[in-house]
């Protein structure tokens, strides 16, 4: 085992994800001294999730050599609506039980000592893109990070764009007027096609009408209580015909969706990121960009379409810049 010494300069930075929880520590460089990952509860609320991302960044710390408590800070990347301010989140609807406003900076302060600050997951890892990932070419770009939902993050002229709190929602834009219904209780969203959740709720419901498919055995098989990025692929793999009609089906919809906020806001560069995203790779931001083609307003010029290359880690490491912030 390493020797625990304090380092001022290492960070921590912790992922919430859909599926699973992923936590770094890395040095001043953003180099990663040590990793960890649990998997995202499927049970309880908030307080359960919390715990298990405090567990996450121990163990993180523990193959870094470091103690959680000598770290400069901890910065978590999490889903639904967040006030960087206070450090609360509200509405992460893909998570169980997080209907309300939980005070999750707080509570991680309280739990491993150092200073916390708290982002939207999906804007710190398109901002770890930019820094240091597949986005470093451009100055300005969108992160759309297809994975349990599908979200966005928005860096122009350099500088991440919030707004006032909420910008990036790609997710959430409108691909179809009273269509398919989303988590988030509304219907046509981006996220109603694309999102992992949404897919799987489908999958469920066209196999419980008499689909034939075997995204469910495969799940079984390999142990897996959710459709995860690596059941769909496999089923792909298999040439699953309900598994290819709803990936054509996102597809599609992220392909209109992303060709509109190119329309609205004219950046540089797409950063295609997310467990899926990454996992599908080159391959599908391809398709994904051909789908994009026929809405592009200015299709002599499309944007680039890149995958984004910090991998599973990207989240957590972005989310360990916003110490540096």
């Amino acid at each position: 085992m390493a020797t625990r010494t304090r380092t001022p300069k290492a960070r921590g930075g912790i992922d919430l994800g859909g599926t699973k929880i992923q936590a770094v520590v890395v040095d001043g460089r953003s180099k990663v001294l040590g990793e960890a990952r649990r998997p995202t509860p499927t049970s309880g609320g908030p307080a359960d999730v919390a715990a298990q991302m405090g567990e996450a960044l121990r163990e993180a710390a523990q193959a870094a050599g470091v103690e959680p408590s000598a770290l400069a800070g901890v910065g978590v990347g999490s889903p639904g609506e967040v006030n960087a301010r206070t450090g609360t989140v509200s509405q992460a609807k893909n998570l169980p039980g997080w209907a309300g406003e939980f005070e999750l900076g707080n509570w991680v302060h309280s739990e491993l000592g150092p200073e916390v600050r708290v982002g939207n997951d999906v804007q710190v890892a398109t901002e770890a893109e930019f820094h240091l990932g597949a986005g470093r070419p451009y100055r300005s770009l969108i992160g759309v990070f297809w994975g349990t939902g599908v979200g966005g993050g928005i860096v122009l002229d350099g500088q991440p764009w919030l707004g006032r709190g909420t910008a990036g929602e790609i997710g959430h834009t409108v691909v179809k007027l009273g269509g398919a219904p989303c988590p988030c209780g509304r219907r046509g969203c981006l996220e109603a096609y694309a999102g992992r959740s949404a897919m799987e709720a489908k999958a469920r419901r066209e196999h419980e009408d008499g689909r034939k498919t075997d995204l469910f055995k495969l799940a079984k098989k390999h142990g897996r209580d959710r459709l995860t990025s690596g059941i769909w692929e496999r089923a792909l793999e298999k040439q699953d015909a309900l598994a290819i009609e709803l990936f054509d089906r996102a597809v599609e919809a992220l392909g209109a969706g992303i060709a509109s906020a190119i329309n609205l806001i004219d950046v540089e560069a797409v950063i295609i990121g997310g467990g899926i995203g990454v996992r599908m790779g080159k391959r599908y931001a391809k398709r994904i960009e051909r789908a994009m083609g026929p809405h592009l307003f200015d299709d002599d010029n499309p944007p680039a379409v890149r995958v984004a290359s910090l991998g599973d880690l990207g989240g957590a490491i972005g989310a360990s810049l916003l110490v540096k912030r």
